[in-house]
Parts: structure tokens; C-alpha cells; sequence
């Protein structure tokens, strides 16, 4: 509760925060009190040990868990291709630049 007047975080009602302040019977208002307790540090989802592993029951990579095919060496290719042409279009349109200055 900001200020302690029961008004709780915003204007939003008591024990509509952290649950530190007098509406949770603590006698001060505020960071003075612990506040409530996450536990073993589990996190919100109960998470822990493991939580990280869940999607390895279905013995796939993460990449194709969702669709993901990879390219083929010609999609590659092309792909590849189109990038070195658009780099060589703006590597030009520098070295123009460059020119035209050297000009003035």
C-alpha cells in the first residue's frame, strides 16, 4: 500500500499488491516487510529442475517441433545469391558516394 493508507497499489483495493503492507498483518507498511514467499526457487510455474527439458518427450529438435523444414541446398543457393547481389548494389552505391565527394 503506497503510504500505507490502505488504498493498495494504484487505487486497486487492498491485498491487490504484494501483500506486504497492514491489510497482511504486518504492523509496518511496505519494503520493511518480508513479503510473500516464492519457495525453493521453483518459480510461478513450479518449475525447478527440468522445467527446461519439457518439450524433450517428443524426440524431436526444437526446430522441427513447430513445422520448421530447412532449406535445400538450392533454396540455399538462391538465397545466398540474392544476398551477395544486394550487397554488391550497395557496396556501389558507396563507392559512388564516395566519388562524388571526392569531386567536390
Amino acid at each position: 500500500m503506497p503510504r500505507g493508507d490502505g488504498t493498495g497499489p494504484m487505487g486497486a483495493g487492498p491485498m491487490t499488491g504484494r501483500r506486504a503492507g497492514y491489510c497482511a498483518g504486518y504492523g509496518v507498511p511496505g519494503f520493511a516487510n518480508p513479503g510473500p514467499r516464492r519457495g525453493l526457487g521453483l518459480g510461478f510455474q513450479g518449475g525447478g529442475r527440468g522445467w527446461r527439458n519439457m518439450f524433450y518427450a517428443t524426440g524431436l529438435p526444437g526446430w522441427q517441433r513447430f513445422g520448421y523444414t530447412p532449406p535445400t541446398p538450392q533454396q540455399e543457393s538462391d538465397a545466398l545469391k540474392a544476398q551477395a547481389e544486394w550487397l554488391q548494389r550497395e557496396l556501389d552505391a558507396i563507392n559512388k558516394r564516395i566519388e562524388d565527394l571526392k569531386g567536390k
